[in-house]
C-alpha cells in the first residue's frame, strides 16, 4: 500500500504541475454551471423540483465529459513514461507493475473526483439557491456523483490500456479519441439506426438492450434516468431507461472498472522498458 501511495503522489504532482487538476476541475465546473442555468427550465412541465431536473441534465453531461477527460489524462500515463525513457528507471525501483498502475489510477481518480465534486457541488448550489424544493433531489445528486466516478474509473483503465499498447503518445492520443467517438458517440447512432430498421422485431425486444448494458456510458446514463424523477427531461436512446431493470445497469457499471483494470495490467506486462 505504501507503494501504491507513493506512486500516487508522484503521479498528482505530475499533473498539478501539467495543470490537468486545474483544467479538470474548471471544465467540469463550468459545464456544469451552464446546464445548470439552461437545463432546468423544464421544471415545471415534468413537475420535479429544480435539482433533480438539474440532475438529469448532468447525467447527459457526464456522459459526454467524464469519459473524455478520464481519457484526456490516461492516454499517456505508460506512453509517456515510454516516449521520456523513465520507464525503465520506474522499473527498477521495488515496485511492481501492478502497483505502479494502481497508483496511477489513484491519482487519476482522485483529479476526476475533485472535478466532478466541486462542478455538481456548484450547480447543486445554484438549483438549491433559486428552489426551496431543491433539497429533495440530494439523493439523486449523490447517486450521480459516485456512478460518475464508476464512469470515470473505468474509462480511466482504459486510457491505460491503450497507452500500453500504443506506446507512443501521439498514437495513444488518435486511439483515445477515436474510442471516445466510437463508445460515446457512434455507438447509439448504430443502435438507433438498428432499432429503426429493425422496426419493433426482435433486435428491439431481446438484443437492443443487452447492446446497451453493454456500453458503460448507456449503462450509466440507463441507471441514472431510471432511478431519477426527471425522466421525461430525456430524450432519444435514454426513453430505454424505464424499460431495462436498474440491477442490470448498476451491475454494469460497477463491473466495467475492474474488467478495464485487468485490461489495462494485462497491456502494461507485455510493455518492455
Amino acid at each position: 500500500m505504501s507503494r501504491i501511495l507513493a506512486a500516487s503522489t508522484a503521479e498528482f504532482r505530475i499533473a498539478l504541475r501539467n495543470r490537468w487538476v486545474t483544467i479538470a476541475v474548471l471544465m467540469m465546473a463550468l459545464f456544469s454551471l451552464v446546464l445548470a442555468a439552461a437545463g432546468s427550465a423544464p421544471t415545471g412541465d415534468v413537475g420535479a423540483d429544480r435539482l433533480s431536473v438539474t440532475v438529469a441534465s448532468l447525467t447527459s453531461l457526464a456522459v459526454y465529459l467524464v469519459p473524455l477527460l478520464a481519457l484526456l489524462m490516461s492516454f499517456d500515463a505508460i506512453a509517456g513514461e515510454v516516449e521520456r525513457g523513465t520507464l525503465p528507471l520506474v522499473l527498477t525501483y521495488p515496485v511492481s507493475r501492478a502497483e505502479l498502475l494502481l497508483g496511477k489510477f489513484t491519482a487519476h481518480l482522485g483529479i476526476l473526483a475533485l472535478a466532478v465534486i466541486v462542478g455538481y457541488g456548484l450547480a447543486a448550489a445554484a438549483a438549491i439557491a433559486t428552489d426551496a424544493r431543491a433539497i429533495a433531489g440530494i439523493p439523486a445528486l449523490v447517486r450521480l456523483v459516485w456512478t460518475s466516478l464508476l464512469l470515470g474509473a473505468t474509462f480511466i483503465a482504459i486510457g491505460y490500456a491503450i497507452s500500453a499498447l500504443a506506446r507512443r503518445p501521439g498514437a495513444a492520443a488518435g486511439l483515445a479519441v477515436l474510442l471516445w467517438l466510437v463508445m460515446i458517440v457512434l455507438y447509439d447512432l448504430g443502435l438507433l439506426a438498428a432499432v429503426v430498421a429493425d422496426g419493433g422485431g426482435s433486435f428491439t425486444t431481446d438484443v437492443f438492450p443487452w447492446l446497451l448494458l453493454a456500453n458503460p456510458a448507456d449503462a450509466f446514463r440507463l441507471f441514472n434516468l431510471a432511478a431519477s424523477e426527471a425522466t421525461a427531461a430525456a430524450a432519444g436512446i435514454s426513453g430505454a431507461a424505464g424499460t431495462i431493470p436498474t440491477a442490470h445497469s448498476l451491475t454494469s457499471i460497477a463491473l466495467w472498472p475492474f474488467a478495464a483494470l485487468g485490461l489495462a495490467l494485462a497491456a502494461f506486462r507485455k510493455v518492455t522498458p
